[in-house]
């Protein structure tokens, strides 16, 4: 009888330090692991990405206990904030987080989150950042490490870039799905169009047609499209810009395996400048006005000499201990 009432009385204490414990993890708003998923999986029937502030980064990706990953993109989409690549990472992590979202791996083992400085500058306190765009990823245990925050500088934030990223982290592959872009096919069509009835219209005096200057003028531009790397864009899709390693934005690429949207025009820009200065040097000697010629000739060696450096210095800025220079570093 004595044993049977011990072990009763000793059932209440530990039913009565379960309900306190419980009850204390209520008041500060702890979940359950349980109640973690359940909720992440709501939102994300509702959104792919999702937007934490300070309290739900707390309580969904810094409060322990969690049985799933999550990656989090910390940055400031607000236009005082003067971000201008923000907008750019947000969208190729948004297309990350559709393409895991509407595929047949996605599961309640990872999830896609993102903290706006306006809405958690708390969390960016407490990780200690004062830059933007930041991909981190937060493992199911543990802090994360190093390595659980991703080298834009390096790779660039394309959304195969952070496709990547999770793989490495989390060994989910994510085959990425971007969304169809029919602008190009319009433009085409378009361009196809005029051209058609440009013509239908000048059918009685096409002799432009055997105009040599027009059709070499079409061979440059082609050239330049292409030895700019705008083939190289069409497939990638890279970002137009990215962010540089002083916070500051970058418009080249600092490796030789990617480049930047903008990029391509600068290359551009560069050649175009340096065929003029050969064809002024080439016209130059074919001038009956000596001093015209030689004005040609200047000119055009200048912009030989000048453009040719800026172009050799964006290569040596891509291929790192490139040890040759002209007249720019």
């Amino acid at each position: 009888m004595l044993l049977l009432r011990t072990l009763f009385i000793f059932t209440l204490v530990v039913i009565a330090c379960l309900v306190i414990t419980d009850a204390q993890s209520k008041q500060k708003g702890g979940l359950t692991i349980s109640e973690k998923v359940q909720n992440l999986l709501d939102m994300n029937m509702k959104k792919s990405l999702l937007r934490f502030n300070g309290q739900k980064f707390r309580d969904y990706v810094k409060q322990s206990p969690r049985n799933y990953s999550v990656i989090v993109m910390l940055t400031a989409l607000a236009p005082s904030r003067q971000c201008q690549i923000c907008r750019h990472a947000h969208d190729e992590f948004n297309i990350v987080a559709n393409s895991y979202r509407y595929s047949p791996i996605y599961s309640n083992k990872l999830f896609f989150a993102m903290v706006d400085f306006d809405d958690g500058s708390d969390v960016f306190q407490m990780l200690r950042l004062n830059t933007a765009p930041v991909f981190m990823h937060f493992p199911a245990k543990g802090k994360p490490k190093g390595a659980d925050t991703m080298d834009i500088h390096r790779v660039g934030f394309a959304a195969e870039s952070i496709a990547k990223f999770v793989h490495e982290r989390t060994d989910i592959q994510i085959r990425v799905f971007r969304p169809p872009n029919y602008s190009g096919t319009v433009a085409v069509i378009t361009l196809a169009a005029l051209l058609g009835a440009f013509l239908y219209l000048r059918r009685n005096n096409l002799e432009f047609l055997y105009n040599k200057q027009l059709w070499g003028s079409i061979a440059v531009l082609f050239c330049f499209a292409m030895i700019s790397g705008q083939m190289w864009n069409h497939i990638r899709s890279p970002p137009l810009v990215h962010k540089s390693q002083n916070g500051g934005v970058a418009y080249i690429h600092g490796s030789s395996q990617g480049q930047l949207v903008i990029e391509t025009y600068i290359v551009m820009f560069l050649n175009a400048m340096i065929v003029l200065g050969m064809i002024l040097l080439t016209e130059s000697g074919w001038q009956n006005d000596m001093r015209k010629g030689r004005i040609m000739a200047i000119a055009g060696l200048i912009l030989v000499a000048v453009f040719f450096s800026f172009l050799l210095s964006v290569f040596r800025s891509k291929a790192q201990g490139y040890p040759y220079s002209f007249l720019f570093k």
